[in-house]
């Protein structure tokens, strides 16, 4: 299926708006870091999100993905539902930023986002974890029922969390040989 570019445009509300719902729809994200060798590693976490599409989750800091995200924090972020049936409607968020381990107040803020989201949290089990920030820079939408059938936009993440619509694609079906 070959991918063309769309004049199509999206507002940054209607945008911030599915946005927040994709990452509403599932309390579980897989997060990609790089290694000091520039090797790539994933991990799956229980994550919360800000208004302005911070993402936090909770971790060893002896794990790879936070030793990596100390030595280099760039890292991007996929949610998704995985109960999804193929030839349905999908959806999915992609998120590329960077992230850091939260101190003071931006850990007490965490712990906020966290404990509202997932009401058995208590900091009293979580052990040696602490809390890591993720603050996007761009995000890539897809959401057939709000955007379209086969509909990727991606955008640009300014202050407050505002979205700014970059490009349109549509995968477009075609015969395969």
């Amino acid at each position: 299926m070959p991918i063309e570019r769309s004049t199509r445009s999206f507002s940054g509300a209607r945008l911030k708006s599915v946005a927040c719902e994709l990452l509403d729809a599932s309390p579980l994200c897989a997060i990609a870091t790089v290694s000091p060798r520039d090797r790539a590693h994933v991990n799956t976490a229980y994550f919360a999100r800000g208004p302005e599409l911070d993402i936090v989750w909770l971790s060893d800091p002896a794990a790879r993905h936070s030793r990596n995200v100390r030595t280099n924090g760039k890292t991007a972020v996929a949610v998704y539902d995985s109960n999804q049936v193929w030839g349905e409607p999908d959806r999915g968020i992609q998120l590329f930023g960077s992230a850091r381990e939260a101190a003071g107040k931006l850990a007490r803020r965490a712990e906020s986002l966290y404990e509202a989201r997932f009401p058995g949290y208590t900091g009293s089990n979580v052990g040696a974890n602490v809390f890591y920030r993720f603050r996007p820079t761009s995000v890539k939408l897809f959401d057939e029922q709000a955007l379209g059938a086969g509909v990727f936009v991606t955008a640009s993440v300014g202050r407050g969390g505002r979205l700014e619509h970059r490009s349109t694609e549509i995968y477009v079906p075609g015969d395969t040989p």
